[in-house]
């Protein structure tokens, strides 16, 4: 995983490095292997999970399909454009 630094500005990279690990799951898989999980409680887990995404999947389905509304979708104010650099 890489991450730019540009004008010297490490928070802003170390904020983008946190969220590309979040969206790869890295935080999650580092907090499961932490202890130690027993096969039983992955199996529950992982039905648990899977359940979850089907659930997901069939409530998308039935938005596609017309049959639920849609989700609300929040307006945000437009971000002002970025100055140009000067050289």
């Amino acid at each position: 995983m890489q991450v730019l630094v540009r004008d010297n500005n490490v928070d802003q990279a170390l904020r983008v490095l946190k969220k590309k690990m979040q969206r790869e799951g890295v935080f999650r898989e580092m907090k499961a292997r932490r202890s130690y999980e027993k096969p039983s409680e992955r199996r529950t887990r992982e039905k648990a999970e899977a359940i979850r995404r089907a659930r997901k999947a069939a409530r998308k389905q039935a938005q596609r399909e017309g049959l639920l509304p849609a989700p609300k979708r929040v307006e945000r104010p437009a971000r002002p454009a970025r100055p140009a650099l000067a050289q």
